[in-house]
């Protein structure tokens, strides 16, 4: 017990410690982690803690992340990706492996290694790209988009890896590997000794009984603990949940954490979705860090002090191949400027299952020890390598190829009653709506390509930053009555909204918010009007439906007036409960506020439906 206590506690003060000067300095979480592993690997030493098997029970950390994923990702978004997949993700997969087995035989290495070393460095991390995308808020970028479809691909990729290593298989090296073990991680895989095509049955089958427990058993599971009211216990059916597909995707041979995918996509559209990321994601975040400490830890100095020369070279070759692949199939695939490089840099690093790989080679007299352990330190460089090529995009390519490059901000040379914040398909409208009313308008926007387009028109628009305060005082911000705030990135909006209540409080801020939790956000910033982007056209489209299912138009527009005056009032009621500090899914005083106004005011709504209906005679 003592050892464990002392184990987990040089482990989380190390996380703790490391991690928040790492963000600090802007290296990010997964550098921290990496580095506070290499720091306390000689403690661990003295501690003889075995790092590999500890590695195998972090690794459960990339499952749960694949499945929060999955929760995020219906099955018509997985469906509109098809083309990434297959271009992006085959391509890359495909090429990169031809290109590392042509490095490997420049170096004189036999065709079957070559091919080995190949398949086995085209796969990139999982856990470092997922984390940090999501850190960072790219996941839902272009650039970050097609880097999950690689990833994707990659996880799917580990199948046919697995069962082409025994094909290559050299008679040489039979005994020479038996000191590094031939199962990877030693787990069970019930299909090994069937048949080539029942093995591919079984794990068919066993995707298919995925999909099939996720639509017809895990809703009915969850239903039941809920009835409990308590949340341990669905917590409890969560793990169940994640670590019951995985086992199944191990038995069969399958990637764990592609299991954790599908089931997550299959769950996308349940009403526990929100209850289940938010109880796996603790033990995702923790996991993860273990993982990447682990990783940090695992690295042999004494080892890599021998063979710094070959390591630096071949991680250098490693990556420089790679990030010319990526460059070349982004490029052809149409990404441009930085969804390209923010491709290209996410993903030249070898992954976390390569250690899994090398160990089945090894076992299976594909590498022999010295080349095994010269690829290990290789892909342990490469992942602490990773962070760094993140940060050369925040702080190099990403300013550099950011909209108007090097172009100084417009002089403003008037002050007018309103300033509006962004000249797109919100603000532009906003500007045209007012100055048809006789209102005098500032519109500021840092997209030169659109203002451009629009000068062509006739429209007046300042270039610059309108978060920048220096800019909003030459646009006058304080004599001006009202700020229309109608920028695209939610940072952007937080960071101006906030700015202006603060010191300029004489100001109406109309602000454009993204969702329904940014509107409680801006709410608590203390702006109290706040338009919701497809509010308004999402009741549209239910006025439209309700005439599509018969409905008059004035049925169908009293009952749209109806909800929209409930869910008005709701919205403030909940707003006023929404802290900045946690998470909305996680205020338990605001989730109960929302039972609280479901429960008293659908039936409430009903009624007014009926009446509506009843009132003109349908």
């Amino acid at each position: 017990m003592t050892s464990f206590l002392t184990l987990a506690f040089v482990l989380l003060v190390a996380g703790v410690v490391a991690v928040p000067l790492a963000s600090r300095f802007g290296l990010g979480s997964v550098l921290g982690y990496l580095l506070a592993g290499m720091a306390i690997s000689p403690l661990l030493g003295a501690l003889r803690v075995d790092v590999e098997a500890l590695q195998v029970f972090a690794e459960f950390g990339v499952v749960m992340m694949l499945f929060i994923i999955g929760l995020e990702m219906e099955p018509k978004r997985l469906w509109a990706m098809r083309g990434k997949l297959l271009g992006l993700g085959g391509g890359q997969v495909l090429l990169t492996t031809l290109a590392i087995t042509g490095i490997a035989l420049l170096d004189a290495q036999p065709w079957q290694t070559a091919l080995a070393i190949g398949m086995v460095l085209a796969l990139s991390s999982t856990a470092i790209i997922m984390q940090t995308l999501t850190e960072k808020k790219l996941l839902k970028s272009e650039g970050g988009e097609a880097s999950f479809s690689v990833l994707l691909v990659q996880d799917v990729a580990v199948i046919p890896i697995l069962a082409l290593l025994p094909l290559l298989a050299m008679p040489d090296l039979y005994g020479g590997g038996a000191a590094h073990g031939g199962g990877g991680h030693g787990g069970i895989d019930l299909t090994e000794p069937m048949p080539v095509w029942l093995a591919a049955v079984s794990r068919i089958a066993a995707v298919a009984a995925v999909i099939a427990i996720g639509i017809f058993a895990i809703r009915p599971l969850f239903r039941y603990i809920a009835a409990a009211n308590l949340r341990e216990l669905f917590t409890a059916a969560a793990l169940v949940v994640v670590i019951g597909i995985a086992l199944l995707m191990s038995l069969v041979g399958l990637s764990p954490a592609l299991g954790a995918f599908v089931a997550g996509v299959v769950l996308a559209t349940s009403e526990y979705r929100h209850e289940l990321e938010s109880d796996i994601d603790p033990f995702k975040g923790l996991l993860l860090g273990l993982f990447f400490i682990t990783v940090g830890a695992g690295i042999d100095f004494a080892l890599a002090s021998e063979m710094w020369g070959s390591v630096l070279f071949w991680a250098a070759v490693i990556i420089a191949a790679k990030f010319a692949v990526l460059l070349s199939v982004g490029w052809l695939y149409g990404l441009r400027r930085q969804a390209l490089w923010l491709f290209a840099l996410s993903l030249p690093q070898a992954g976390e299952f390569a250690f899994v790989l090398i160990a089945f080679a090894v076992g299976n007299a594909v590498f022999p020890g010295a080349l095994a352990d010269l690829l290990l330190l290789v892909v342990a460089l490469t992942m602490l390598v990773t962070p760094l090529l993140f940060i050369l995009y925040d702080k190099v390519i990403a300013r550099a190829l950011c909209e108007g490059e090097g172009r100084e901000a417009d002089t403003i040379e008037e002050e007018n009653p309103v300033i509006i914040a962004g000249r797109g398909r919100v603000g532009g409208i906003v500007d045209r709506m007012l100055q048809a009313a006789g209102y005098s308008t500032t519109v500021i926007d840092y997209d030169s390509k659109q203002l451009e387009i629009g000068r062509k028109f006739g429209f007046r628009t300042y270039f610059g930053d309108a978060t920048r305060p220096d800019l909003l005082h030459s646009a006058g911000i304080d004599k001006a009555r009202l700020l229309v705030v109608a920028l695209d990135e939610r940072e952007q909006i937080d960071r101006l909204v906030r700015y202006v209540i603060q010191n300029h409080p004489q100001v109406h801020v109309t602000a454009r918010a993204i969702d329904r939790n940014h509107v409680y956000e801006l709410w608590a910033y203390g702006c109290r009007d706040v338009i919701r982007e497809t509010y308004d056209s999402s009741l549209r489209i239910g006025r439209s439906a309700y005439e599509a299912l018969g409905m008059t138009r004035q049925q169908a527009m009293a009952a749209k007036d109806a909800f929209e005056d409930m869910d008005r009032q709701s919205m403030r009621q909940v707003a006023e409960l929404y802290r900045l500090d946690i998470p909305y899914h996680e205020n338990e005083e605001l989730i109960a506020k929302v039972k609280e106004l479901r429960k008293d005011w659908d039936p409430v709504l009903r009624e007014q439906m009926d009446a509506i209906l009843r009132r003109e005679g349908h």
